[in-house]
């Protein structure tokens, strides 16, 4: 699904923050990035994303390479990034966000409008209701199903439990599994809150200086903790 080889990557010329990153994620996989901070995990759903462009490396995604598009082509292929700190428009109401995620995908309008409403039903009771008013985590639900509204193949997920309550993260985390799993959705999140990454993620990546330096199976770290210590880097 999505294939990365040799990439490098930074935010100025000649600088490269990413040194070589090695990942390959299947369809419908959830994988999980997780490292210290500044280290690159950012940056990497940036690149992927196509607004920051590589200095070097390879991403491919289904066998097509995408690492010289910009980030409308490469979302128009299929690919939805929710940034970290979300980034909705608070003085839009909910239903404005939400047609958002459309605009500039000319053969998609709201026909999967109620399936959205389905996975996040306070966005249906809310529809009217200006975003910026609402409480964190239904800002991130907002802001995921911005994402998903555009019916994407991959979904990229930057620090999504930031600033939520611990019950939310792991209503959104059950979500988004279970969104996976119906409809063959390959998710890549890059998170710190190993309870999110527990019952999101499938496998996890180490990201550290710049370079994947581990790889487990999430239940591994589960029954071993002290992996994720070693993994990064404290």
């Amino acid at each position: 699904m999505l294939e990365i080889k040799g990439l490098r990557s930074g935010y100025a010329r000649g600088a490269d923050i990413l040194k070589g990153i090695d990942l390959n994620v299947t369809a419908g996989e959830r994988v999980a990035i997780m490292g210290r901070n500044g280290m690159g995990k950012t940056l990497l759903a940036k690149t992927i994303m196509g607004l920051v462009k590589p200095s070097a490396g390879d991403i491919r995604l289904e066998g097509a390479p995408i690492g010289a598009m910009p980030a409308h082509k490469i979302s128009n292929l299929g690919v939805a990034y929710v940034p970290q700190g979300r980034e909705i428009f608070g003085d839009f109401t909910i239903l404005e966000n939400l047609r958002m995620g459309v605009i500039g995908k000319p053969k998609l309008g709201l026909e999967g409008l109620e399936k959205i409403y389905d996975w996040f039903p306070i966005l249906r009771e809310r529809q009217s209701q200006r975003a910026g008013t609402m409480s964190g985590g239904q800002m991130q639900q907002l802001a995921i199903a911005r994402a998903l509204i555009g019916r994407p193949k991959l979904l990229l997920l930057d620090e999504p439990s930031e600033g939520i309550q611990p019950n939310i993260v792991h209503e959104i985390a059950e979500k988004l599994s279970a969104i996976s799993a119906t409809e063959g959705l390959t998710v890549i999140v890059i998170e710190q809150n190993f309870e999110m990454v527990e019952i999101l993620a499938e496998r996890v990546a180490f990201l550290e200086n710049g370079l994947i330096t581990g790889e487990s199976p999430t239940s591994r770290l589960v029954a071993e903790p002290e992996l994720i210590t070693q993994n990064m880097g404290l």
